[in-house]
């Protein structure tokens, strides 16, 4: 039952811990379709809080209450239900206005979930739909006319896990969509990046694709853009040269995985979430981080940083607060800012400690807000810590040698 009510968690037990901030945002409009469904079939009030009808029942009315409540905890939590051997598809009504491929729930009727069905390509989309999940099928085309009922209202357009190549992707299609919020292309085969032209795309997953060449100029009007995820791919720093110029309210970048030699040039200043973990960067540009006022967390783990590649005060910017550089080259712990609160530096080659890395001066309002220091997998000890590291480094509730 519960595979078919809530099919983001086939295999997975819902606990009343979960709260819907925590769910993924693919899930929302099912979870709203789901909720009213089981409001309108099983007659609950649609007025005051439950607990206030509990408290004008009866003592004739428990019994009934209990089993009652028993049922619907049961259904909305779906603990323990083999859930392939209670199918209820005929107890959810559907939308006449859904392809016949999908599911388009009654009371969320904008939504077409057509997602784990074994499809090979796009479905038609009907008029109305503003979310399409197709995610988790073996869809390896998108042909023409599949969007012409949708091309300005669809607003989620969800493609993870399929088989889609560029070659494959017909015109008129996504080049189509000028609404679209949310492009999810991840565990593709994609070898560049398809983008919608909509002004309003707000969240771009492309990640675990063939991703070689990512044109400056895609994103220039995508001035609502806010999340970027690229990584595991084939990018190279030249391959996104300019690539990130348009997008002034880019709060996060990704680009993991991929074989950049250094970090993104012309990300905007709005940046404040920066991953570039295992890529082959050896250096960092002087002032690159002053162009990024907002940035507070940046990660270049499992890189070829080493000493020579780091200028003076590289990392010295108020704004971030943490900052991973573990699993690199380093031989001395570089120059970073009182304000920094993670620092990442296990696996390195560091064999010296100096409390100038930390504070610039120590004194009763002069030193570290560092709470977190990791210097396992190194050339040092708690030995080597210098004596006024006491007074500098006072915050540091955790200093891992080990």
């Amino acid at each position: 039952m519960c595979s078919l009510l809530f099919p983001e968690f086939r295999g997975q037990q819902f606990n009343t811990n979960t709260t819907f901030a925590a769910l993924n945002i693919t899930t929302l409009p099912l979870f709203e379709r789901d909720l009213q469904f089981l409001k309108t079939t099983l007659f609950l009030p649609t007025g005051p809080p439950p607990h206030r009808h509990r408290e004008r029942s009866t003592e004739a009315m428990f019994p009934l209450r209990v089993p009652l409540l028993a049922i619907l905890v049961s259904m909305a939590l779906c603990q323990y239900y083999d859930y392939d051997e209670h199918p209820v598809l005929d107890l959810i009504p559907l939308s006449p206005n859904c392809n016949q491929e999908c599911e388009c729930p009654y009371n969320f009727p904008s939504a077409m979930y057509c997602d784990s069905r074994g499809l090979k390509f796009v479905p038609v989309v009907p008029t109305g739909i503003k979310y399409l999940y197709l995610q988790n099928n073996q869809i390896d085309e998108i042909k023409p006319g599949v969007f012409d009922n949708v091309t300005a209202e669809l607003r989620w357009l969800i493609l993870d896990n399929n088989q889609i190549t560029n070659a494959k992707i017909a015109k008129g299609t996504i080049d189509k969509l000028t609404g679209l919020e949310k492009l999810f292309f991840s565990h593709n085969n994609l070898t560049e990046p398809v983008i919608p032209p909509s002004k309003s795309l707000d969240e771009l997953k492309m990640m675990y694709n063939q991703l070689s060449k990512f044109p400056s100029g895609l994103l220039t009007d995508k001035e609502n853009l806010t999340f970027i995820n690229l990584q595991h791919n084939q990018l190279t720093s030249d391959a996104i040269a300019g690539a990130f110029k348009g997008p002034k309210k880019l709060l996060s970048l990704d680009v993991s995985h991929n074989k950049l030699k250094k970090l993104p040039a012309g990300v905007p200043s709005s940046l404040e979430i920066l991953y570039a973990d295992y890529n082959d960067i050896d250096g960092i540009g002087a002032g690159y981080l002053n162009k990024l006022p907002s940035l507070q967390y940046l990660r270049i783990s499992h890189n070829k940083l080493m000493d020579a590649g780091i200028p003076a005060g590289a990392f010295n910017v108020s704004s971030l607060v943490e900052l991973d550089l573990s699993f690199n080259k380093l031989q001395s712990i570089p120059e970073i800012n009182e304000q920094l609160e993670q620092l990442y530096l296990q696996a390195n080659e560091i064999n010296k400690i100096e409390m100038a890395s930390f504070c610039k001066y120590i004194g009763p309002l002069n030193y570290s807000r560092l709470k977190h220091l990791r210097l396992d997998a190194n050339n040092v000890t708690h030995i080597n810590m210098p004596p006024d590291a006491v007074n500098c480094l006072r915050q540091a509730s955790d200093i891992m040698f080990e």
